[in-house]
Parts: C-alpha cells; structure tokens; sequence
C-alpha cells in the first residue's frame, strides 16, 4: 500500500468514526477563539474550556483584556500551564488589536502570527476554525500520526503540513484537522496503540508487528 492509498483509508475510517467534527475549544467569538488556542499550548482542551467558562461571560473582547491588565488576567489563567508568559502575550495581542485592527482579529496568517504568542499552528486553528479559510493546523499530535499512518516521515510539523495537503484535497483539510485529533485521542493514543491496534495503524500496516517509534517535532 502506497501512501495515497493509505490517505485513502485514513480519510475513509475518518469519515465513517467521525461525520460531524464540533471545535472542542469553547468560545463566543473568532476573539475569543485565538485566546484559547493560544491557552492551549501545553494545556488540555479540557482544562482550557474550565477557566475559560468562567472568563468569557464578562470578558470577550480585546478592550476587556486591556482593561483588566496582566495581573488580573495572570490571576483568570492562574491554573493554566506557562500562564505569566501567556498572560503577557494575551494583554500585549488585545492591545495591539485595539490600536491596530479596531478590536478585529486580522484574517491573514501573516498578520495574525506578527501578535503576540501567535505561531503557525495557532494561526491555522483561526483561519480554518474562525475564518473557515482552507488550512491544516498540525500540532505535535497529528504529526506523530502522520508518522504512524505513513503520511509523512517529517522530522518537524512545517514538513509534515505540507505532506498532508499534498495527499488530501484542499475541501478536507478543515474538517480533516479535527478528526485526526479526535481519532488520535480516543483511538490511537501514543502509549497505547504504538501503530499496533487501531483501525486505521492495522488497515495501514496489516504486517507490522513491533511499536513504531515517531520522531518528535
């Protein structure tokens, strides 16, 4: 099997395990969707959704994290990994937003990744989940699954987006992102199926027979 006809597979079990694919970050707006992408890192999407459900209801906007200051919000994020450094990149980003784009999140990837605490992936999570512009967000997960479905052999994630959006067609990548997170943590997990057990590691690779070891980003 060829890596065309495993994307073929992998976009087939994708598809039939997961039709609809919900954003899992909690948000009231494209705003406070990068905010929480931007919690993130390092960070569970649950544990982001708990502080957050908590902040948006009185704090949505760019001018209310100005208003607020680093202080306050380091206090809001306090049981949220890195949260001083995330802090300072929330209060500097809503400030430029506010001074820069009228409170507006831009809606390009090189505005975007200028702000604060805003990288590559961060800005393709906006773009495809905000803008519903075509894009393949890749965090370390997907790529060690790429590595294990023989999509990609990527030593970092810039290599391995531009593998999958040469081997799947520019309609799916949005949907296709979020499914790929969601197989991988409730299937594919990375001390559990070691490319050994799940649908898609078995129909992939029906011969293999040792745990594969990915290579870190």
């Amino acid at each position: 099997m060829n890596e065309a006809q495993r994307a073929k597979v992998v976009l087939k079990i994708l598809n039939q395990t997961y039709p609809k694919t919900p954003i899992p970050l909690r948000h009231k707006n494209i705003f406070t969707l990068l905010i929480s992408v931007l919690l993130s890192a390092q960070c569970t999407d649950i544990n982001v959704n708990k502080v957050t459900k908590k902040i948006y209801p009185k704090h949505n906007k760019p001018q209310h994290f100005v208003k607020l200051g680093r202080k306050k919000i380091e206090r809001l994020i306090k049981s949220i990994g890195i949260f001083r450094i995330k802090a300072k990149s929330i209060y500097y980003l809503s400030k430029i937003l506010v001074d820069k784009y009228n409170g507006k999140v831009p809606r390009t990837f090189e505005q975007l990744e200028k702000l604060p605490g805003v990288g590559h992936k961060t800005a393709s999570v906006v773009m495809s989940q905000g803008f519903g512009y075509p894009a393949f967000p890749i965090d370390t997960h997907i790529h060690r699954l790429a590595q294990r479905w023989g999509l990609s052999s990527g030593k970092n994630v810039f290599q391995t987006e531009t593998d999958l959006k040469r081997l799947f067609p520019k309609k799916y990548w949005n949907k296709l992102h979020l499914q790929i997170i969601y197989y991988g943590r409730e299937y594919c997990k990375a001390r559990e199926c070691y490319g050994l057990s799940c649908k898609i590691c078995t129909t992939c690779y029906p011969k293999r027979k040792k745990p594969l070891i990915t290579k870190k980003a």
